[in-house]
């Protein structure tokens, strides 16, 4: 599996030094790139053509035109906003302006090693605990559906939770999917949260309430 290349762009040298570290010490990730400011967005775009570009949309300068001119260079690279910032307004804005996901500093680091994932596999990813207010407030229905659809679960834990109720363990999970073994412990983690569970006992029960819950709406 090859790795996904990464940009990091933040005015706060100790958040770009722990992204950084967080990345660098997890299997299937590459840094290609630092920077500071809404013309980094751009520039490393242009130079280093990341897959992914995790960016504070509240670094000085126009922040949704610096991710509409960086989709326009490199159209392949997802948009990351990762930031304080927690008025509705201001995610919508950033979500029309062309980023894939929007994930708030106060999540941890498995939500953010998700999101990066769920992005770069083309799904929407936005902070489970703000989602609903996001999703409320999005004008475009295409992108509203998306981002609602990345609620429930997302294609990845889809497919984690159909080898979990298959009996499979994280290391079959992984070699079935082609990603790392800690990337399914992650991604785990994830679905534990999102299902309200606190073992993989109970995440394959909730997991069948689940596929069961949602085979019944697709007939009605």
């Amino acid at each position: 599996m090859s790795s996904i290349s990464v940009a990091i762009i933040d005015d706060h040298p100790l958040m770009l030094d722990a992204i950084n570290s967080l990345l660098r010490r997890t299997e299937g990730f590459e840094i290609v790139g630092t920077g500071t400011t809404t013309l980094d967005v751009v520039e490393i775009c242009k130079n280093a053509r990341p897959d992914v570009v995790i960016f504070d949309p509240l670094l000085q300068g126009d922040a949704c035109a610096a991710i509409a001119n960086a989709i326009k260079i490199l159209p392949s690279t997802k948009i990351l906003a990762f930031t304080g910032a927690t008025a509705v307004d201001a995610a919508i804005r950033v979500l029309d302006a062309g980023a894939s996901g929007y994930v708030l500093k106060r999540s941890n680091a498995a939500e953010l090693l998700q999101a990066i994932l769920s992005i770069q596999a083309g799904e929407t990813y936005i902070t489970q605990s703000f989602a609903s207010r996001v999703i409320g407030g999005l004008r475009d229905a295409s992108l509203r559906r998306k981002a609602a659809e990345a609620v429930v679960l997302n294609i990845r834990e889809q497919q984690i939770v159909r080898l979990l109720m298959a009996g499979k363990t994280n290391k079959e999970i992984a070699r079935a999917i082609d990603i790392s073994e800690k990337m399914v412990k992650h991604y785990m983690t994830g679905l534990m949260q999102k299902l309200q569970v606190r073992n993989r006992l109970e995440a394959v029960i909730a997991a069948q309430r689940f596929s069961e819950h949602h085979a019944e709406t697709r007939l009605q």
